[in-house]
């Protein structure tokens, strides 16, 4: 018996988003579930090659690597966004870097990357002066703090973890995240506190958070999450996930 059927347009009514994350990555794939589940909004993931070791130079092999981790998503869907899950590797290969190479597999979407949101994040909420938290050796924290002052901000408080090991970094508790936070915050005049790095378990405490020091949150998947929906045109503000969700349009 053969049957008949129907075709429709898919899931990604709305909107279809791509993620490429890193396979050392455990955070953004539960983090992002949670703040694109809205109707009409499909969400893809494919994976990049990544070392244990967070280092400049195992950060720029990635560029290479995009290419065909962005084949790897559905050929047969036209994606609106496709967002790079690496904060500090988009900081050493570039905006136009990451751009370039996704674009080569998927030229009508279009690209973000973690550092690229946080800069849009910061500037719809009209913060200028940073605290900004890392789980970076210094090398690479640093070339993160330079990529934001070349982008007009004032690094006014920081503090890093200082752990390459990717595996470690998706250890670090909530709790630690939090106090973290408190200190950096504790005794400096900051307009928001970033918080870098997707595999970071940051979600859970951004609300706890901003309502403790009154501070606004920005947080690698919260950014990026939130940077993909604009950029596709989902703009209803959501609640759960900070002030910069809930920012009106």
């Amino acid at each position: 018996m053969k049957l008949d059927f129907e075709t429709d347009k898919g899931i990604g009514t709305r909107a279809t988003l791509g993620t490429i994350v890193l396979s050392t990555d455990e955070t953004l794939e539960p983090e992002f579930a949670q703040m694109t589940a809205l109707d009409g909004v499909a969400l893809y993931h494919s994976r990049i090659p990544m070392v244990t070791e967070i280092r400049a130079d195992t950060l720029q092999q990635m560029e290479r690597d995009l290419p065909a981790s962005a084949r790897l998503l559905p050929s047969s869907l036209d994606f609106d966004v496709i967002g790079y899950g690496c904060t500090s590797a988009a900081t050493v290969i570039g905006q136009a870097g990451v751009a370039r190479a996704i674009n080569s597999i998927f030229p009508q979407a279009k690209v973000t990357d973690p550092l690229t949101a946080i800069i849009a994040a910061a500037n719809a909420l009209g913060a200028k002066r940073l605290g900004f938290i890392t789980p970076y050796i210094p090398d690479v924290s640093l070339r993160m703090r330079n990529k934001l002052e070349g982008a007009g901000f004032e690094i006014v408080a920081f503090g890093s973890f200082e752990e390459s090991d990717d595996r470690v970094v998706a250890r670090i508790t909530p709790t630690s995240i939090s106090a973290a936070i408190d200190q950096v915050t504790k005794n400096s005049d900051c307009d928001a506190v970033v918080a870098a790095c997707t595999n970071l378990r940051c979600l859970g405490v951004i609300n706890e958070v901003e309502q403790k020091t009154g501070t606004p949150v920005i947080t690698s998947n919260q950014a990026l999450s939130w940077h993909m929906l604009r950029l596709a045109d989902i703009t209803e503000p959501q609640r759960g996930f900070g002030k910069l969700f809930e920012l009106p349009l």
